[in-house]
């Protein structure tokens, strides 16, 4: 007899097929009302590592290609990151707000710790600091260096690193090195960023401290006013931020931000963000290549957030992380240089690069 999760499951493993998955769980537990999909993409070259996010989704099915496309990016977030790790990625539907309890956390990590090590986890959308050390007493394989947010080290009187601040200095590596390439100083650029969270707000720290001028859209009004209140950053409400003229559009809230209907709408030398998965088809980034914009692959930009792990686990100290996370900028420079000579798109050299190098390393390892 045919179940309720039968077209789930179709719908799942065809698309793990098409991106080359190596394991798929749907998790389901009663007592705490857990759902969730864990999604390890590729382990050639270490564990699979991602963060686990919590949201309302409109059915399993949903929760399941989210999850299937954002582990297959931190694959390639790792892999040009040249970090020992594969990629991976958990979603638990749910309102964080009102669904979120100690026994579904519990539950959760029991199946994260059931994988032995083979998906190292940590916090994202709707999980916090405080949730991954409810799952730390249960599992080893979970960190997240915001954890100490907002307090100080003793010794050394400085607030930890947290995950964002990574995250935030390589989007402002990269937006440095978009800077150079359109022959364009810092000081004095021109930046539309979208989504003022925790990477979004850093980023505007960093940016207006460079010099540069903001213009900045968030759905949430309480942060928007809060950068146009410590940053002198001008507001336009979230629409309109497509329609800015800018050296730079920043992107760092919802992916799938870059498609038919906003890229005619552009007003911008390059984009430059955070945000996950941005393109809502490969082609969109074509486009951008032939309209003259330059892309900074968002698995590419983004990726400090990933290498804070190296610190979390001790794997590397202050200095050594911030100096793997200053690197994107240059990544991306001999991206949009080998774009140019090449006339190739950017994101595509870089899933090639990525490719490329796992058949590689499958080649020696078989």
């Amino acid at each position: 007899m045919a179940g309720p999760l039968d077209p789930i499951v179709s719908t799942a493993l065809q698309l793990a097929g098409e991106l080359g998955h190596e394991e798929v769980l749907i998790l389901q537990e009663p007592v705490s009302g857990l759902r969730a999909v864990v999604a390890i993409h590729d382990t050639t070259f270490g564990p699979a590592a991602g963060g686990t996010r919590m949201r309302l989704y409109p059915s399993m099915d949903a929760a399941a290609v989210d999850a299937l496309r954002l582990s297959r990016a931190m694959t390639y977030k790792a892999v040009m990151a040249e970090m020992a790790r594969g990629g991976g990625k958990a979603v638990i539907l749910g309102d964080p707000a009102r669904d979120k309890s100690r026994a579904l956390l519990a539950a959760y990590a029991r199946a994260v710790e059931r994988l032995g090590g083979r998906f190292h986890t940590g916090g994202d959308m709707g999980i916090d600091g405080r949730d991954v050390a409810v799952m730390a007493r249960i599992t080893r394989h979970v960190s997240h260096a915001g954890r100490m947010a907002g307090t100080e080290d003793e010794r050394t009187g400085r607030r930890p690193l947290d995950s964002s601040d990574l995250a935030a200095l390589g989007v402002f590596e990269a937006i440095g090195a978009a800077a150079q390439a359109l022959k364009l100083d810092l000081a004095g650029l021109r930046v539309a960023v979208q989504g003022l969270g925790e990477v979004g707000h850093r980023l505007c720290r960093l940016l207006a401290a460079a010099g540069a001028r903001l213009t900045v859209a968030d759905v949430e009004v309480s942060r928007t006013e809060r950068v146009v209140l410590e940053l002198g950053a001008t507001a336009v409400e979230p629409e309109a931020i497509y329609d800015v003229e800018a050296d730079v559009f920043s992107p760092n809230a919802a992916g799938s931000i870059v498609n038919g209907e906003t890229l005619p709408r552009l007003r911008c030398r390059a984009v430059v963000g955070a945000a996950n998965e941005q393109l809502a088809d490969p082609a969109d980034g074509d486009r951008l290549h032939r309209a003259g914009i330059l892309y900074g692959p968002d698995y590419v930009v983004n990726a400090g957030g990933l290498l804070s792990m190296l610190y979390e686990l001790g794997e590397t100290d202050e200095p050594g992380v911030i100096a793997r996370v200053r690197q994107i900028g240059r990544r991306v420079s001999e991206l949009w240089e080998r774009s140019r000579r090449e006339d190739v798109p950017p994101h595509r050299l870089a899933d090639q690069t990525v490719e490329d190098r796992l058949k590689a390393a499958r080649a020696a390892r078989s």
